[in-house]
């Protein structure tokens, strides 16, 4: 096992508070015992509240904007100057672990607090923000707190219902916002030097190299896709094999397909919803309805692995008489951290750890509010190492030390980005 300096204590207390921090926000969920906390209930303004008390205590100046995000801001040496944005979501999935995403909020609280001293002759401002919606639990659209932010809002998304039949508008309205201001919480490129977010990895490749931090390259394009098969439902017992037309068959195929082209091509493709209609002990199945998320590391590698899928089943169901259609649900594009904050975060990573071995660099599988905010501004991204590469799940786990390293790490980086002339980057 590799062995990394111990923190100093500054960043040992900054790294315990975020860690606790977490186990706060935790706390406050719709079901007890277990973390539920979605975009514009009653769980996300406690949530506000308790962030907006620690955004306070380090020195920023809170607001909620008009899409519900919570934003602390440090002004520079003068005011209204551009700002290093750093940040991510508070919002979770349902039965959720407690580090994604709001280790990256309470660890951009830690960085303010670290750098409160020297703000008053930064060239620059800093900003952190608490994205009120990033998972799309609630709701079908997913970012819907940093697309407004980023320029990317729809006026028909208000029309979208949660599983209760409350639309989007009504829960912006029990919150206590305007619907038709939501494009207000927009920013202009010119008031945003970068957008910084440190999370954990969601993956175990850090555990693997025994690394506790990591500089992401890119952030996965990808697709969701739902795929119908469509057959004959008949008796299962009076039925010959060479007269059925089993759709659940034909699904199964497409399934084992689906992974072996992945893994083949190094995408991801996950059916990971699967039902089959009518769904009775005795019916052979005449539809099957399932999902596809496909992501990869470029849009064209995501691409090329989702002609060679739907080719592949389109056969299968000609071979099977079967009826093969689809639907693409969900797209994101590809995101490229820019370089020069790659490095930022690099070399305080090396200064960190006081190593001259090569920091890790992988790309991030998961999407990420930065793939949004890139729409605006040029993002760079810091990956904390969680147990396991377990996450969305209750077993999601990191520790004080690796926190304390990630705060110390982002701290250095977010002070480098603040001194850096923007325009050699324009």
């Amino acid at each position: 096992m590799r062995a990394e300096p111990p923190p100093e204590p500054t960043m040992l207390a900054a790294g315990r508070r975020a860690y606790d921090r977490c186990d706060e926000l935790a706390a406050l969920s719709a079901i007890k015992g277990s973390i539920h906390r979605f975009h514009l209930t009653s769980q996300h303004a406690w949530a506000n509240a308790l962030v907006g008390r620690w955004m306070t205590a380090a020195g920023l100046r809170t607001r909620i904007d008009a899409a519900g995000n919570l934003i602390g801001r440090m002004e520079g040496r003068e005011p209204g100057l551009p700002a290093v944005m750093l940040g991510s979501h508070i919002d979770t999935v349902p039965d959720a672990g407690r580090y994604d995403g709001p280790l990256g909020v309470v660890l951009g609280i830690e960085v303010a607090e670290l750098l409160r001293e020297a703000m008053p002759s930064m060239p620059h401002a800093l900003e952190v923000v608490a994205f009120s919606d990033e998972e799309g639990t609630r709701f079908p659209q997913t970012m819907l707190g940093s697309k407004p932010v980023a320029g990317d809002w729809q006026d028909e998304w208000l029309d979208q219902t949660d599983e209760t039949g409350t639309s989007l508008r009504q829960a912006f309205k029990d919150f206590g916002l305007d619907p038709a201001k939501a494009r207000t919480a927009a920013r202009r490129p010119d008031e945003l030097v970068a957008y910084l977010e440190a999370h954990i990895e969601q993956g175990p490749l850090l555990e693997a190299q025994a690394r506790p931090l990591g500089v992401v390259t890119s952030i996965a394009g990808a697709r969701r896709i739902a795929l119908t098969i469509t057959g004959e439902a008949r008796h299962a017992g009076g039925t010959p094999y060479d007269r059925r037309r089993d759709a659940l068959v034909g699904a199964s195929f497409a399934v084992l397909a689906i992974e072996s082209i992945a893994k083949r091509r190094d995408i991801i493709g996950t059916v990971g919803e699967i039902e089959a209609f009518p769904g009775a002990v005795n019916v052979v199945p005449g539809r099957v309805e399932f999902s596809l998320d496909l992501r990869a590391e470029t849009d064209e590698a995501r691409d090329a692995g989702w002609d060679e899928i739907r080719d592949t089943i389109g056969r299968v169901c000609v071979e099977r008489k079967l009826n093969f259609h689809w639907t693409e649900e969900h797209r994101a594009h590809a995101v490229v951290c820019a370089d020069w904050l790659m490095e930022a975060i690099a070399d305080a990573v090396v200064a960190t750890e006081g190593s001259a071995e090569p920091v890790p660099r992988l790309y991030s599988r998961a999407g990420h509010d930065a793939m949004v905010m890139a729409d605006v501004t040029e993002v760079g991204m810091l990956f904390i190492r969680c147990e396991d590469g377990i996450s969305h799940a209750p077993a999601e786990a990191v520790t004080v030390w690796d926190v304390a390293l990630a705060a110390e790490a982002f701290a250095t980086a977010t002070r480098t980005v603040l001194t850096t002339d923007r325009s050699r980057h324009a």
